[in-house]
């Protein structure tokens, strides 16, 4: 059984959590050996119908709203349809980024066999775009890659414009600075190293900040939730090894 869910903010229109890596929002065809869902967590916790109005990637951890009507569930998928919604995130990733710089990259839609086995397979790719900001940056002495003697990271805010299904982790592939832990398009003897020398098991991604006019009040939130401690121990290097 897992703990309780951290509720972030209730009132009587929203509810947000920092949802922990692994869990799924809600049920999917994708993953039908999954028995605990953030949607039928919350709905227990907080004893009331829940309305999930975005999405969070099951291997991604925190900030998910929910909507506690569907009137101001619908109010809120509008406000995400019309990049009304600002979020930002946070990340680990391979080699030394630069200080700071956009992604202005097309993403064509990835598709899954099962839950997308009628949608068009052809579709043109949509315009995706993706600000980062280097925080930190460390080199350490262990030799991952056959080229290297060292091995470098980046801490790494994310600002997205464009919510394009793993558009984080495929723009920050395409320039070659893969997310630790991306099983579908990062570099798997990083994620190893990871594993064995800090035991971290999951994506270094999260969703660390979110604003968007409250959908009753029209008051701006301005919600934040911590960066986990796992995406800290890489730029501890005395905890190494």
């Amino acid at each position: 059984m897992r703990p309780p869910l951290d509720i972030v903010y209730q009132d009587n229109d929203l509810a947000v959590i920092n949802k922990p890596s692994g869990l799924l929002v809600h049920r999917s065809r994708i993953a039908s050996e999954a028995r605990e869902f953030a949607m039928q967590m919350l709905r227990d916790q907080i004893g009331q119908h829940v309305y999930p109005v975005h999405r969070l990637d099951r291997p991604t951890s925190g900030l998910l709203i929910f909507a506690l009507s569907s009137e101001v569930a619908t109010k809120m998928s509008e406000s995400f349809a019309t990049n009304q919604v600002s979020k930002q995130y946070h990340a680990v990733v391979r080699g030394y980024l630069p200080d700071e710089g956009t992604v202005d990259y097309p993403l064509k839609e990835e598709l899954d066999k099962i839950a997308d086995a009628q949608a068009d397979q052809n579709k043109e790719a949509q315009d995706a775009v993706t600000h980062f900001r280097c925080l930190e940056k460390i080199e350490l002495p262990y030799k991952v890659s056959k080229k290297h003697d060292t091995t470098r990271y980046s801490l790494v805010e994310l600002t997205p414009e464009t919510g394009r299904k793993h558009q984080l982790r495929r723009h920050m592939a395409h320039l070659r600075h893969p997310i630790i832990g991306d099983t579908n398009h990062g570099d798997g003897r990083h994620n190893r190293f990871f594993r064995e020398h800090f035991d971290s098991h999951r994506l270094l991604l999260a969703a660390t900040a979110v604003e968007f006019k409250h959908p009753v009040n029209g008051e701006m939130m301005s919600l934040t939730a911590p960066l986990p401690g796992e995406f800290l121990k890489v730029f501890q290097p005395a905890e190494a090894g």
